[in-house]
């Protein structure tokens, strides 16, 4: 199958989740607003997906799937499920190990990672145990990435893109309880969400399990052992954890700062939920589908095959990344208060929420380009150069946080995660072409600036359209406030399109020429 049709296949998947993500948050949003409920739980929801983007998605995207890709291509089906058994071992022994001793120490952590909450008691105390709860959802998501690390390099991605749905489902079932049992704004609401985390973890690893089955594909347990296999994982995963998951790592410094504005932990959560659409969608994907891809291209020396994947990934992704980073800094006003103002949640949370999604729109690209270039390395087995980058953009995201906080709030916040974006993807691509490692083709350069045109035009477009249909948008009726939304989204998408032929950035039968094309 192409690249591209597995590009659309997790894309389709993702966009599924986020969408049922969008009606999650918009009931979350109207049942607990941006109050010390709603602050506490995003913590406790944060804190274990903290964890599995760094230990599970990290360090797995980046270390063990060269390692299961390479051996399932030299040693066969049965080579790699030895590999797989020996690993899952381990894994399982680490994070029962460090779930047990971080449910005795929440509240230390909690200290660490919303300090501000030490001036509210309540919102710590509640804080604290709603983690509990939530925390062995960290358990069932990282044991989920080890196997979709499998199914992704058997070429199986539906299963694995198309999980998360199942926790929006779950959530948004618990969402309607207490919606009906009238529990919103209050600490019930909170301990019903987090159990509703507790219970969509399982229901996820069920369905991965069953996934794995199907492909024929099963794994036994084993004793953990400290094998040849494991030590190169640890070798190459130690750095992956940080570089896999420096976006996480610079919203979670954000998250720590941000708790001692009261109410800040949440306008950064609804913007960073808006901006992880298209992330999500066109950086994830990409990222999942490329690296077993270039793994096989590496393993086997073909570095014209690398040069061309990169380059035909970092087009798409730039195709549909750079359209909607101008939508989300242009009109960020009238997509928050459609989505979200409602109940608890304020015009005044929309005008703060707003301020931190333009700020993060400035830094999507880097964001997605940070997802397609780090590939490069991590299917050569080089983990420590893009920790070394993360590191230096961490530096740089708390540096600017604690420097811009004082003078602008959460919004300083979010503009220091965009800056230390920028820097990594920076130095992620210079080193990859100063190694020879990539080379930006005359087609992808050309198209690069005709997208930067294009998505102009468009903005400029949609602003001015905003405009217009600003009394659609405070309308009392919430139909016609979603179809005012949905005109202008189709406006805008319209234009981009429009424009992007003009230019001869795209063409229409060369899309359908490469949804076609196989190998």
């Amino acid at each position: 199958m192409s690249m591209l049709k597995n590009f659309a296949t997790v894309g389709v998947a993702t966009l599924a989740s986020r969408a049922l993500g969008f009606v999650r948050d918009i009931l979350i949003a109207a049942s607990l607003g941006s109050g010390p409920v709603a602050d506490a739980f995003f913590v406790a929801f944060r804190l274990p997906n903290l964890f599995r983007r760094l230990f599970a998605e990290g360090a797995f995207n980046s270390a063990f799937i060269p390692i299961f890709a390479g051996s399932l291509q030299e040693d066969g089906p049965q080579g790699a499920r030895r590999v797989a058994e020996e690993i899952l071992a381990g894994l399982l022994f680490v994070l029962l190990i460090f779930t047990a001793l971080s449910e005795l120490a929440m509240p230390w952590m909690i200290h660490i990672l919303a300090p501000g909450f030490n001036e509210d008691p309540s919102k710590f105390d509640l804080a604290v145990v709603l983690t509990r709860i939530t925390f062995p959802y960290l358990l069932c998501m990282s044991v989920i990435a080890f196997l979709s690390g499998i199914l992704n390099s058997l070429g199986r991605f539906a299963a694995a893109a198309f999980a998360p749905v199942l926790l929006n489902v779950v959530l948004i079932g618990t969402l309607m309880l207490i919606l009906l049992v009238k529990a919103e704004n209050g600490a019930t609401a909170g301990y019903f969400l987090a159990w509703g985390v507790f219970v969509a973890g399982f229901v996820q690893l069920a369905a991965l399990v069953w996934a794995l089955l199907r492909s024929g594909f099963g794994l036994h347990l084993r004793r953990p052992a400290y094998t040849a296999n494991v030590k190169k994982l640890l070798k190459l995963g130690v750095p992956g954890i940080v570089a896999g998951g420096v976006t996480q790592l610079n919203i979670t410094i954000g998250t720590i700062i941000a708790s001692f504005q009261a109410g800040a932990v949440s306008y950064l959560y609804y913007a960073d939920r808006i901006y992880q659409l298209p992330l999500g969608v066109v950086g994830i994907a990409i990222g999942v589908v490329l690296l077993p891809d270039l793994t096989r291209k590496v393993r086997a020396q073909n570095e014209a095959a690398v040069d061309h994947a990169q380059n035909r990934a970092m087009e798409f992704a730039m195709f549909l990344t750079l359209p909607a980073a101008v939508a989300l800094a242009v009109v960020p006003g009238p997509i928050i208060e459609v989505l979200f103002q409602r109940g608890q949640f304020t015009e005044h949370t929309t005008s703060m929420t707003s301020m931190a999604l333009a700020a993060y729109a400035f830094g999507l690209p880097a964001f997605v380009l940070n997802k397609v270039l780090s590939p490069g390395f991590f299917a050569r087995e080089d983990t420590k150069t893009p920790m070394k980058f993360a590191t230096v953009g961490m530096i740089i995201n708390v540096g600017g946080s604690l420097l811009l906080f004082p003078f602008f709030q959460h919004v300083g916040i979010a503009v220091a995660t965009t800056s230390a974006g920028w820097i990594n993807t920076l130095l992620l691509g210079i080193t990859l072409w100063r190694r020879g490692h990539f080379h930006a083709d005359a087609l992808l350069i050309k198209r690069l600036i005709m997208f930067s045109l294009s998505s102009l035009i468009m903005g400029g477009g949609i602003y001015w359209l905003a405009d217009y249909l600003a009394p659609w948008f405070d309308a009392p009726l919430l139909a016609t406030r979603i179809g005012a939304l949905a005109a202008l989204v189709g406006a805008g998408m319209a234009l981009f399109l429009i424009a992007a032929i003009g230019t001869g950035a795209f063409s229409l039968s060369e899309f359908k020429n490469r949804l076609r094309r196989k190998g």
